[in-house]
């Protein structure tokens, strides 16, 4: 029997041919912005391909056209991107953002209902609550408290269930670890699809990354990343990533080109650096976010912790939720001082190896203060309901000596 190799041995080499690239072990970066034909029968067949004017005859392989719709650093790194989430297909953006906004436009229109999960991170919040709005397209949000029946019957006092087309998530929420159930999500979208019209369930799965859970197999149709954080996690390059079907994703690619938003060869190249290292990064992280969460679980100073591992049986549809979609507790930690925001200031201006910034899942330990910062332009009234308070502060855990990131978080602690 063959042996499959898994994922983080396939990032050394899966996609590339080095005998195409003079033998180089590692994929050039193929800095150019146009590709030189064979022939002008050869450039023709490219172009009918890459604009669907007709499907590939058997064997036919795409071929390089403009590098604003494929390069071969894209293609190499939207190859290994689909190992982790066993996806037929990826595409690769110059931002998170631009990945996010660029499905949510290809799949909604002027008069559709997006069906949403709060909280979200505060970029896809106010794109969805303040731009789509704009543009005629209706937005619903529902938090982790209700039950799928309490979902469906507030998409139904909408008015305009039968406009339904996209049910977006996060999970883990950002940054308030919340729990979202992929499973129950599709078949809140199923059931208001109809055999003419699929609601489409969208995730993004930033905050556990490529390794820690994969929505595509709970019933996600697009699974969406940050790519800057664990994917690039270096804190050196900004990126976003897409996948899905083929079907879905060539829908998803078509409105890259002409959006213009695709990430660059010099992007591409650096996220394969970095996808060979992402295991080995990941697992560190968690390992040092189980230790950090513990210690501040212990900590007179601090109220409370959002971390997965701390989820228990009696926490009932969160604890459920976990044991079925999550491989790992990640390497999130939010947790809540005693006291307020002059408190929380206190913690984060007195940290000396954590460096005080947004972002996450890179290799430095990085702090922030959600309810001011990543999240300061989200509705005061959400912010108090989900907890995202002043008194709330956001960890994103490295690869350090854990003991030497926990000795820095309890000095800070001490100088509240």
């Amino acid at each position: 029997m063959k042996h499959k190799m898994k994922p983080e041995s396939l990032m050394m080499s899966h996609g590339y041919k080095p005998e195409l690239s003079e033998g180089a072990i590692k994929s050039p970066i193929f800095q150019t912005s146009t590709f030189v034909f064979k022939s002008a029968e050869e450039g023709k067949a490219f172009f009918e391909i890459a604009y669907g004017l007709r499907e590939k005859h058997k064997g036919e392989k795409t071929g390089l056209i403009y590098s604003r719709i494929n390069n071969p650093d894209l293609e190499i790194l939207e190859n290994r991107l689909c190992l982790w989430d066993e996806a037929e297909e990826a595409a690769a953006f110059e931002s998170g953002m631009s990945a996010i906004t660029t499905v949510l436009l290809e799949f909604l229109k002027p008069g559709d209902l997006l069906l949403s999960s709060i909280p979200l991170y505060g970029g896809s919040d106010h794109f969805i609550n303040k731009i789509l709005p704009k543009w005629g397209i209706n937005v619903a949000s529902f938090t982790v408290d209700q039950t799928k029946e309490d979902i469906i019957k507030q998409v139904e006092a909408t008015g305009l269930a039968d406009k339904l087309a996209m049910v977006y998530i996060e999970t883990p929420a950002n940054p308030t670890n919340d729990l979202y159930d992929i499973k129950g999500c599709k078949e809140i979208a199923n059931l208001f699809s109809t055999p003419e019209k699929e609601i489409l369930l969208a995730v993004d799965n930033t905050y556990m990354g490529p390794l820690w859970q994969h929505p595509l197999k709970h019933g996600a149709d697009l699974v969406l990343y940050s790519a800057t954080k664990y994917i690039g996690g270096h804190s050196d390059v900004i990126a976003g990533a897409c996948l899905g079907s083929f079907k879905l994703m060539k829908r998803v690619k078509g409105l890259r080109t002409f959006l213009g938003n695709m990430a660059g060869p010099w992007t591409g190249w650096l996220l394969l650096r970095s996808l060979e290292t992402l295991k080995v990064r990941m697992d560190t992280q968690a390992f040092n976010a189980e230790r950090v969460a513990n210690f501040l679980n212990h900590h007179n100073k601090v109220e409370k912790v959002y971390f997965l591992g701390n989820l228990k049986e009696e926490d009932g549809e969160q604890y459920q939720i976990k044991q079925r979609q999550c491989l790992s507790n990640g390497g999130m930690i939010s947790f809540d001082v005693k006291g307020g925001e002059k408190e929380a200031f206190k913690f984060l201006n007195s940290l000396k190896l954590i460096k005080l910034a947004v972002s996450l899942g890179s290799t430095e330990s990085l702090a922030e203060h959600p309810a001011t910062m990543t999240h300061a332009d989200v509705e005061f009234a959400h912010k108090q309901k989900l907890s995202i308070t002043e008194k709330m502060i956001r960890l994103s855990i490295g690869v350090e000596n854990y003991n030497d990131i926990i000795s820095d978080i309890d000095q800070a602690l001490e100088k509240i």
